[in-house]
């Protein structure tokens, strides 16, 4: 889910990253003063109005939201069954708002957008001693890993099942996690080879 970008001219679109992570992070920021299911219920009626501002099809929103209901349907239960059904409506609503919130961003902004807002704002660290340019090299190489280990993970499971062995976790988990050593390896190899083995 990340790095999603969709190409538009919608008003989302046009507005700086910067503008947009700034909202997304107030957003979060003020999420957990949030008590009433009527104030959540507008908070994820201002988000769809989001997506229907940045002209996003449905069937996009509903890709954003297939995966959620893993685990949010048995959050609701848990919740409804321990807090109540508002403490429920509240909890379940306020993170879904979030998570569509910040699918948002990332559907109406490049990620190198996203990036160069981070070099940006860790510039005055510099003075400490953090390279910037540094920072947005390791969060582009952690957003590009992503779907990497995501595409290992469903190599890896299929082979699993060819061999007869898809009820064994460590028949998963072994080889995902010697191939992602592996990648990383090539990676800090890749890395060593154009002068940036610090």
């Amino acid at each position: 889910m990340i790095g999603l970008y969709r190409e538009g001219d919608s008003v989302l679109h046009r507005l700086p990253a910067g503008a947009k992570l700034l909202a997304l992070l107030l957003v979060g920021v003020a999420s957990p003063f949030v008590r009433s299911p009527l104030v959540t219920v507008c908070a994820l009626l201002g988000v769809l109005a989001g997506y229907a501002l940045a002209r996003m099809q449905v069937r996009v929103l509903l890709q954003m939201l297939r995966p959620l209901l893993l685990v949010m349907v048995p959050l609701a239960v848990f919740q409804t069954v321990v807090a109540g059904w508002q403490r429920a409506v509240v909890i379940v609503g306020v993170l879904v708002a979030l998570v569509l919130l910040a699918n948002l961003v990332t559907l109406t902004t490049r990620t190198t957008d996203l990036i160069d807002v981070v070099v940006r704002v860790c510039g005055p660290l510099r003075r400490v001693g953090v390279n910037p340019e540094r920072v947005g090299l390791m969060l582009q190489l952690a957003i590009r890993a992503v779907p990497q280990v995501i595409d290992l993970g469903r190599r890896v499971r299929e082979a699993q099942h060819a061999r007869g062995l898809a009820a064994s976790p460590r028949a998963f988990a072994v080889p995902l996690i010697v191939g992602a050593l592996r990648r990383a390896d090539a990676m800090g190899d890749a890395l060593a080879a154009r002068g940036l083995d610090d």
